[in-house]
């Protein structure tokens, strides 16, 4: 199976606004007014279609996770690679993940080239405005003059998740947010006092659930990529279960500085009770309307398009093919790579797990070969020869092994004698969303924001947790997501930590460059992940264009992190910029920052 899970945008949702006042809370504005360019509240909202043009822009401003124009997080990099999955030797001026974290350089004082190369930089990211947009939208619907009362409340339904959305992104970066209840006036003073981490996830659950009612279950291909029920419920139970995962609900601080902003303070079982009720909530909806469900390898036949049967919520910028050019380059133009460390939790093709001392200079001594073996029905095809993939089919779906085809139908530039290898390269290659072939770059991609696999997997979560094991329920939702690469089902009978484990295991292999590693390392005090020396894989192939045969050996991967040697877990969030700290309308420092 190859490419099951290339997400291709359908449409974009909408027209911008014309040209808007920036406020100046925040290096980018907290908040825009589109009624300061010269458009009135009036003809703003004259009709519901003018009307969805401010809807449509709390859509376009909510957080994306391709490196694009949208934004500068990490500085055009990817989030991956600040986890044990993937190492960035981009090294420009601007590159967050080389500058700040893995020399520990980050602070609350960057400035210049620097300030933009965080995993989020409070009062520059775009949340605030999607915020703004969609309390415009509510505070205005009512305006507009013959709107059906149901396709109204859709809407407004609609602005509440996008807002709903925002403020997770800023929860799962930053904990407790300074909460905005109106479209913030730029003449109008500054005092948005910070809100608690408790206030901040209940704020967001009270969101989803105002908005599921007045939401369809699901939507028809010409509306795809609106807000949906089951975005509404699916993205309430992923707020939950980070919120009652141990780093923030805990008798022990996570930082000796951790207070109510950042954190519960106290651990209570009921949090975990919440998330089951929330899973729950989401597969009666599930079993009553259907409609979502695992997409498989094989693409619509009049479209070529995979199934979007999937996707939860899907974020859109542009609908322009080349909108992701520098998602490409980051790759493409530098030495980077995925680690060997997360290669190797890959089990094989029939699920035993992969040796971590597997020998890879001994040939003789090989059980398989690691990544493809000769094989004349095989679907890979490299210089005459077909081969077989012997690995979990998600290692090529994530990643770009030696040999693999990788990029425009010709084989990557993964092992070290390739005439384009870069140097600094782990040995592997990002796979996911590079789309191999020119032709599946022919329609612009969409952000998978939430897909219903991690449904599922928030799903089991929460009823380990909850029940102190793992049920049959739990068991059936990870094992589903495993069959669907061919994967046999979880061994019977795990205790609760030994479920745990698998799960996040299953989310490591599942999840590659969805932006959910980092989190779970967070949330889980995954300490081992952010401590451990990464490795990576020097191969030579027998031919400098499109290897088949490899010799390989282990190696280290540079660049080092300081939290080989200096792990503190302040980390887990990002420092608010003093500058921001310093306007004085009530945002208050992360611990250790």
């Amino acid at each position: 199976m190859k490419k099951t899970f290339q997400y291709i945008a359908i449409a974009l949702l909408g027209a911008g606004l014309v040209a808007c006042e920036s406020m100046k809370l925040g290096d980018a504005g907290l908040s825009k007014a589109p009624e300061t360019s010269g458009a009135t509240i009036d003809t703003l909202f004259a009709s519901i279609k003018d009307a969805d043009k401010v809807l449509a822009s709390a859509y376009y401003y909510l957080p994306y996770g391709l490196v694009s124009d949208f934004d500068s997080k990490m500085g055009g990099d990817f989030l991956e690679s600040i986890t044990d999955h993937y190492v960035s030797n981009k090294h420009s001026d601007s590159d967050g993940p080389n500058n700040l974290y893995y020399s520990g350089g980050l602070s609350a004082n960057l400035t210049g080239s620097y300030a933009g190369g965080e995993t989020y930089r409070f009062g520059s990211e775009k949340d605030y405005t999607a915020i703004r947009y969609a309390w415009l939208f509510l505070e205005n619907a009512d305006r507009i003059p013959n709107a059906d009362p149901a396709e109204l409340a859709k809407k407004k339904a609609e602005a509440k998740l996008c807002m709903a959305i925002a403020y997770s992104n800023m929860l799962r970066y930053l904990g407790g947010v300074p909460i905005l209840d109106h479209a913030v006036d730029p003449a109008e003073e500054m005092h948005y006092p910070r809100n608690t981490f408790a206030e901040t996830v209940d704020f967001i659950v009270k969101l989803c659930d105002e908005a599921a009612p007045d939401l369809p279950w699901a939507v028809s291909a010409a509306e795809d990529g609106r807000m949906t029920r089951a975005g509404a419920l699916g993205l309430k139970l992923r707020v939950l279960c980070f919120a009652a995962s141990p780093t923030f609900n805990s008798n022990t601080k996570w930082h000796p500085q951790a207070d109510e902003y950042t954190c519960y303070g106290n651990y209570d079982a009921a949090r975990w009770q919440a998330a089951k009720a929330a899973a729950d909530e989401f597969m009666r909806q599930q079993l009553a309307n259907g409609h979502y469900a695992l997409c498989e390898a094989q693409p619509d036949p009049v479209t070529g398009l995979i199934s979007s049967s999937e996707s939860i919520i899907s974020i859109r910028k542009s609908n322009s093919t080349s909108y992701h050019d520098k998602h490409f380059e980051v790759q493409g133009s530098y030495g980077s790579g995925a680690t060997l460390t997360w290669v190797n939790k890959f089990p094989w093709a029939d699920g035993e797990p992969f040796p971590e001392d597997f020998p890879w200079e001994d040939k003789a001594s090989w059980p398989e070969h690691p990544f493809f073996k000769p094989d004349p029905l095989g679907t890979l095809k490299v210089n005459g020869a077909t081969f077989t993939e012997t690995r979990d089919p998600r290692l090529y779906e994530n990643i770009g092994v030696p040999g693999d085809i990788w990029r425009d139908g010709s084989v990557g530039r993964a092992y070290d004698n390739h005439k384009y290898h870069q140097d600094g390269c782990t040995g592997f290659l990002m796979m996911k969303f590079v789309l191999q072939q020119n032709t599946d770059r022919s329609q612009p991609q969409h952000w998978p924001f939430m897909r219903f696999a991690e449904v599922l997997l928030n799903c089991a979560e929460a009823y380990n947790e909850a029940d102190g094991g793992p049920s049959d329920k739990a068991y059936a939702w990870v094992n589903a997501v495993r069959a669907r690469v061919g994967l046999p089902g979880l061994p019977e009978g795990l205790s609760q930590e030994e479920f745990r484990k698998a799960l996040i295991l299953e989310r490591e292999l599942e999840f590659g460059f969805e932006e959910v590693r980092w989190f779970d390392m967070v949330r889980w005090g995954l300490t081992e992940a952010f401590t451990t020396p990464l490795k990576g894989l020097t191969s030579f192939g027998d031919n400098n264009n499109a290897a088949t045969v490899f010799t390989f050996k282990e190696k280290d991967v540079y660049p080092p992190r300081s939290w080989y040697t200096s792990w503190d877990t302040k980390w887990y969030l990002a420092p608010i910029p003093a500058l921001e700290i310093n306007k004085a309308y009530g945002m208050t420092q992360n611990p250790g920052w």
